[in-house]
């Protein structure tokens, strides 16, 4: 799987697919087994793409994947 999908369909795949089930800075390199600097980074580019949408609540930044971003996973396995 190339790197540039990597990330963002561990994302779905951890269930991180809307804001209900968003997850934290804390908890995405947990259940991703990533490096938090690389997540960061990562999780900056999807946003910067539409991929990814940050919320805040309670202080507290959680992030989940967009529509967008889960068709174009789903798209590498057509």
């Amino acid at each position: 799987m190339p790197d540039k999908i990597y990330f963002p369909c561990m994302l779905r795949n951890i269930g991180a697919t809307n804001s209900d089930r968003s997850l934290t800075l804390e908890e995405i390199p947990r259940w991703t087994a990533m490096e938090p600097e690389k997540v960061r980074s990562d999780l900056q580019k999807l946003i910067e793409t539409n991929y990814v949408k940050a919320i805040s609540s309670n202080r507290v930044e959680r992030y989940h994947v967009t529509v967008d971003c889960i068709r174009k996973v789903l798209s590498v396995y057509t």
